[in-house]
C-alpha cells in the first residue's frame, strides 16, 4: 500500500504545478519575490512607500455552484477568472489596489491538465486585475469529493492610502449612482439558475436566439473585473464616495452597504440594459421581479456614488477603461435602503 493506492498521485500533483507555471510567470509584478513552488508566496512592501498611512485590504470568495456548469461542460478554463473577480472587486470598491492572490482548488483528483487549465483562468483574473499571482493550493480528497469534480478559492490582498478609501461616509442627498455594466449572472445566484434549466450537456448545449449563444456559453461567462475602472476614475481626479459590487443578495442587500445612515438610493430601472439571460431565467422560472433584483445584478456588476459635478467625468474614466457605464439613478435623504423604481 502506498498514497498513490490511497487516492492521491504524488506525481499528478508535481505534473500540475509544472503545467502552471508558465500561466503564473505572467502574473509577476515588480514586488513578486522568489517563483512558484516555495512554502510561502513572497511580496515585497515596497508598494508601500510614498503613502502618507497604508492600508491593507483583502478579500476572499470562491465561484459557488456555477462550477456544477463547468463539470457538465468540461470547460474549466473560466471559473478562475471568477473566482479573482469576486475578490478583487471587494478590494477595488473599498479604494485598493490589488496586489496579490492565491487560489485553493481541492478536487477529488488530481488531473494535471485540468488543474492547470484552471490556474490558466485564475492568472487571466490576475492580468486583467494587475495582481501577481503568487502561490497556491491544490489538494486531492480521495473519497471526500467525486473524482471529477473541485472545489475553487481563493484570497487576494490589496492596498490604499487611508485618505483614498471609499467608506460611503460623505454620501449626501443628491449624490449621483453610476453603473458598471455585468457580463451576465457573474457567480451569485447559481443554485437558483440551476433549479431554473435543466442541467444536462444537452440544455446547457441549446443555442437561445434571444442570447445570441448556448445556454452554457452564456450562463459560464466570465465576472467582470472593474479594477482598471476603478483606477481609471481616480486617475481622472474624481473622488468616488462609495462602491458597491453587487454580488449575492442583488440590489437589496450591496447597495445599502455604501450608504450611511439618513441616505436612501433610487435606482431606475429603465437606465441600464438587462441582459437577455436575465429576462430569459426570469420567464422560465416565473420569477417574481424583487426575487431577481434581490438575488441578481440584473447587469450592473458594479454602482457607485459620486457627487453630480463629477459624474460626466466618470461615465467618461469608465468608458475609457473598456467599461460600459450608465448613470442610474440618485441619492436622497430618508431611511436606509434602496428603492428600484
Amino acid at each position: 500500500m502506498d498514497y498513490r493506492k490511497a487516492g492521491v498521485d504524488i506525481e499528478a500533483g508535481y505534473r500540475s504545478v509544472e503545467l502552471m507555471k508558465e500561466y503564473v510567470k505572467g502574473t509577476a509584478r515588480p514586488e513578486v519575490l522568489g517563483g512558484i513552488g516555495g512554502f510561502s508566496g513572497a511580496f515585497s512592501a515596497a508598494a508601500l512607500k510614498g503613502m502618507e498611512n497604508p492600508v491593507l485590504l483583502s478579500g476572499t470568495d470562491g465561484v459557488g455552484t456555477k462550477l456544477k456548469l463547468a463539470f457538465l461542460m468540461d470547460r474549466h478554463d473560466t471559473v478562475g477568472i471568477d473566482c479573482v473577480a469576486m475578490c478583487v472587486n471587494d478590494v477595488a470598491c473599498a479604494g485598493g489596489e490589488p496586489l496579490f492572490f492565491l487560489d485553493y482548488i481541492a478536487c477529488g483528483r488530481n488531473i494535471p491538465e485540468k488543474i492547470a487549465g484552471i490556474v490558466k483562468g485564475v492568472a487571466e483574473g490576475c492580468k486583467q486585475a494587475g495582481a501577481a499571482l503568487v502561490g497556491g493550493e491544490t489538494a486531492e480528497h480521495p473519497g471526500l469529493m467525486p473524482e471529477e469534480e473541485y472545489d475553487l478559492a481563493g484570497f487576494s490582498v490589496g492596498i490604499a492610502d487611508e485618505k483614498d478609501l471609499i467608506t460611503g461616509e460623505h454620501i449626501k442627498d443628491g449624490d449621483v449612482l453610476i453603473g458598471m455594466a455585468s457580463s451576465g449572472v457573474h457567480s451569485n445566484g447559481f443554485s437558483l439558475v440551476r433549479s431554473v434549466f435543466e442541467m444536462t450537456r444537452k440544455s446547457l448545449d441549446t443555442y437561445y436566439e434571444e442570447l445570441g449563444a448556448t445556454l452554457g456559453e452564456t450562463l459560464l461567462t466570465p465576472t467582470k473585473i472593474y479594477v482598471k475602472a476603478l483606477k481609471s476614475i481616480k486617475e481622472a481626479g474624481v473622488t468616488v464616495k462609495g462602491a458597491s459590487h453587487i454580488t449575492g443578495g442583488g440590489f437589496y442587500e450591496n447597495i445599502p452597504r455604501m450608504l450611511p445612515k439618513g441616505i436612501r438610493a433610487e435606482v431606475k430601472k429603465d437606465s441600464f440594459q438587462v441582459p437577455p439571460i436575465f429576462r430569459l431565467l426570469q420567464e422560465k422560472g416565473n420569477i417574481e421581479e424583487h426575487v431577481m433584483y434581490n438575488t441578481y445584478n440584473m447587469g450592473l456588476g458594479m454602482v457607485l456614488a459620486v457627487s453630480p459635478e463629477d459624474a460626466d467625468i466618470t461615465v467618461e474614466a469608465i468608458r475609457r477603461a473598456g467599461e460600459v457605464p450608465y448613470v442610474v439613478g440618485s441619492c436622497k435623504a430618508g431611511e436606509k435602503g434602496v428603492d428600484i423604481c
